[in-house]
């Protein structure tokens, strides 16, 4: 077998794959690796046999594939991030980074691991390859311009060895968390549950309040602070789309959607709730939800699009991926969005075909696109940064394709091409890549791993110094979020996984109790931690170089 295997790449990628998948869905004690499985999959098929290898390309394809479609969908958030929102969790992220950091340099101040070891340690204990990618190519320059011999294999294995107690250890602090606090996020003072905007729910209002006949829906929506969207109204038995420029008046019912909280307060404010469902009348004013299929609305604001003047319509609900979300007129369509849309039957089928409203072109992606965004973010990662003695810094083939997909992607659209991909190709890309990626590194890395563990003391410092910055860093991180800042816990489930810049923690966080906010917390730090931890990897080893 083993014979067949390292004469066959291609089935030994694919052996590995599948079983790390298989591995990843077995839950012990509650917990699942998920995809973080064919990375310790990798590690035993490399410790097996040393001539099981994978050629490099496809790992850095892999790689590049993955921090691609992972900057594209990221950077909306990041662009979030710059103007504000999410400072909170980003200031704590690069504080704690930069923890993470001047502990690896304390440690190996203690235990004395090597410049290349302890930036290994760095990018492993983190989870950030692209991080080790950095180091490695930084000691390869290095060792050129110096013509000592390169340590960019210890770096590997000091990777390799920091990589799975990188997941573990955020595990265990998961779960060391959730029996802590789990239940105390609902009475911490000031706090904001943002996943209430994702709980939509709908009701008919009846409009009994002299006052809200005063002024235009809209402007009483802004006054009185209420973020829901009005639907269809009925006014003298006649039932039509509303719009926020209609003024209501006395007796009318009019349907709306928002947050469970928001929906009381325009009850109270309004009126009352009213039994009646005005959706059950179909005949006048219809709905159905449609597929944002063309590329020419793709990448277009709301409010650039007005599909209210256009067509008479009203979407009340827009759905990307599994997160239903409430409209607004800032918000950009993405290929693969689905919209409520409440209209005339005959107005509905104008909005079916200006939308596109097709599974099949939805399912397709623009590869010159994909392969300029890609080349552009190669182009960047080869620039480098002088540093002092003669070396250079560079984000290399992760950090460029990442940062070049985050403008991108916050950008959306650049004239007539657009960079942003449907929601289900970028989830399949980034997962193949994902895939690529952690069978190279695991079978690479798996020889090393374990004779580096089975020769004696050294191998043991690594790891027990590997799982304190992990552990350290994310208990920390939990502890200042949760306790200080007042941030609910499963956003710090999401956080944490972002610092870590690892998919397979933001899978398994998700799977906890309280976990449905993990993904905002992630998306809103993941880029910002990407970057810092290419840039600090390196310079943790040119710091220990220069000393």
């Amino acid at each position: 077998m083993a014979d067949t295997l390292a004469a066959n790449p291609l089935l030994l990628l694919f052996v590995v794959g599948a079983i790390g998948y298989l591995v990843g869905r077995i839950e012990l004690c509650g917990t699942k690796l998920g995809v973080a499985a064919v990375l310790f999959v990798g590690l035993g098929f490399g410790a097996w046999d040393a001539r099981l290898q994978l050629p490099e390309i496809v790992q850095s394809f892999g790689l590049v594939i993955f921090v691609y479609t992972v900057g594209l969908s990221c950077g909306p958030g990041f662009a979030a991030m710059i103007r504000g929102k999410g400072w909170r969790q980003s200031c704590l992220v690069a504080a704690m980074i930069t923890f993470a950091a001047g502990l690896t340099l304390a440690l190996d101040l203690l235990c004395s691991l090597g410049a290349a070891s302890s930036a290994g340690l760095f990018a492993g204990a983190l989870t950030n390859t692209p991080a080790l990618a950095a180091v490695t190519e930084l000691i390869k320059n290095r060792a050129a311009h110096t013509g000592a011999a390169s340590t960019d294999a210890a770096a590997v294995v000091a990777y390799s060895i920091a990589y799975p107690v990188g997941v573990l250890g955020v595990i265990a602090a998961y779960a060391l968390a959730q029996r802590l606090w789990a239940g105390a996020s609902a009475v911490l003072p000031g706090r904001n549950d943002q996943m209430q905007h994702h709980r939509l729910v709908a009701h008919t209002l009846h409009v009994t309040n002299l006052l809200a006949t005063k002024h235009p829906l809209g402007s009483l929506l802004a006054t009185e602070g209420l973020d829901v969207i009005a639907g269809r109204k009925r006014s003298l038995g006649v039932v039509a789309t509303v719009h926020e420029g209609e003024t209501l008046a006395l007796g009318d019912l009019f349907t709306i959607v928002g947050s469970e909280t928001d929906v009381q307060r325009a009850a109270t404010f309004f009126g009352e709730v009213s039994p009646i469902r005005l959706e059950d009348d179909r005949s006048l004013v219809d709905f159905r939800r449609i597929l944002v299929s063309n590329p020419k609305v793709a990448g277009r604001s709301l409010d650039e699009l007005k599909l209210e003047h256009k067509f008479a319509a009203v979407i009340t609900r827009l759905r990307r991926g599994d997160v239903e979300l409430l409209p607004n007129p800032k918000m950009v369509l993405e290929l693969g969005d689905r919209l409520r849309v409440v209209a005339s039957p005959r107005d509905l089928k104008l909005v079916s075909s200006y939308l596109g409203d097709s599974e099949r072109k939805v399912s397709e992606f623009d590869v010159i696109s994909l392969g300029l965004g890609i080349a552009m973010g190669l182009v960047l990662g080869m620039v480098s940064l002088p540093m002092p003695g003669g070396l250079s810094l560079r984000l290399g083939v992760a950090g460029g394709p990442m940062v070049v997909a985050l403008v991108l992607g916050a950008r959306s659209r650049t004239g007539p091409v657009l960079w942003s991909l449907p929601h289900g190709a970028n989830l399949t890309l980034r997962q193949l890549g994902l895939l690529l990626f952690l069978a190279c590194v695991g079978i690479r890395a798996g020889r090393p791993f374990f004779e580096t563990l089975s020769h004696g003391e050294y191998g043991w410092r690594l790891f027990l110094t590997g799982a304190l910055i992990t552990c350290s860093t994310s208990m920390t991180t939990l502890w200042l979020g949760h306790r200080c800042l007042k941030i609910p816990l499963g956003t710090m489930y999401g956080v944490v996984g972002g610092l870590q810049t690892q998919p397979a923690l933001l899978a398994y966080a998700q799977e906890q109790p309280e976990g449905e906010q993990a993904g905002i917390g992630y998306a809103e730090v993941f880029p910002l931690a990407f970057i810092i931890k290419v840039i600090f990897a390196q310079v943790i080893y040119l710091w220990l170089v220069a000393q």
